[in-house]
């Protein structure tokens, strides 16, 4: 894990602003970013250089549109756990990696343990393979889904707006 922002690595408003343009698209040349963000292509080089050593980026993806590959049913899902050990937390949690079409899981408070993002073929599909499996895992006590009718906001851009403020 890479540690957090210090003093010696303050974000300028050109680092900002290189992150941002590559939120929205990663596949853009070093020429085209500088275009952006007004530096040379070998000033963004170096600059994405150092994000990248201090771990602000992650990794480049390509994201797929999920609907033109089959992909057309989307549930949230709300799984609660029988007990709150660790070993079953700790089962749920290695066996969810192992279901592809759960794209994330997150452990959560409130009146489920988890929340899954999960995206299948049709209604059978998640019903028979994804909501089966899942009610087979070890520790399972009861799933609730939702099944998305229309993606009103979707992004994987974050927020960058706190990072130019002062003090």
């Amino acid at each position: 894990m890479k540690p957090e922002l210090t003093q010696d690595s303050v974000l300028d408003k050109y680092d900002i602003s290189l992150l941002a343009a590559l939120q929205r698209d990663a596949h853009a040349t070093n020429q085209q970013l500088g275009d952006v963000v007004y530096l040379s292509a070998s000033q963004v080089s170096r600059r994405i250089q150092r994000l990248e050593a201090l771990g602000l980026i992650d990794r480049y993806v390509a994201l797929l549109n999920p609907a033109r590959l089959g992909l057309g049913v989307r549930a949230i899902s709300y799984v609660t756990l029988s007990h709150h050990g660790d070993e079953e937390g700790s089962s749920f949690q290695r066996d969810i990696l192992t279901i592809p079409e759960v794209l994330e899981c997150f452990a959560v408070t409130g009146e489920s343990d988890y929340i899954l993002n999960i995206f299948a073929a049709s209604l059978n599909d998640l019903s028979e393979s994804v909501l089966k499996r899942l009610t087979r895992l070890k520790g399972v006590s009861h799933i609730r889904s939702n099944i998305v009718l229309q993606s009103v906001k979707s992004t994987t851009e974050l927020p960058l707006s706190h990072l130019s403020k002062s003090g």
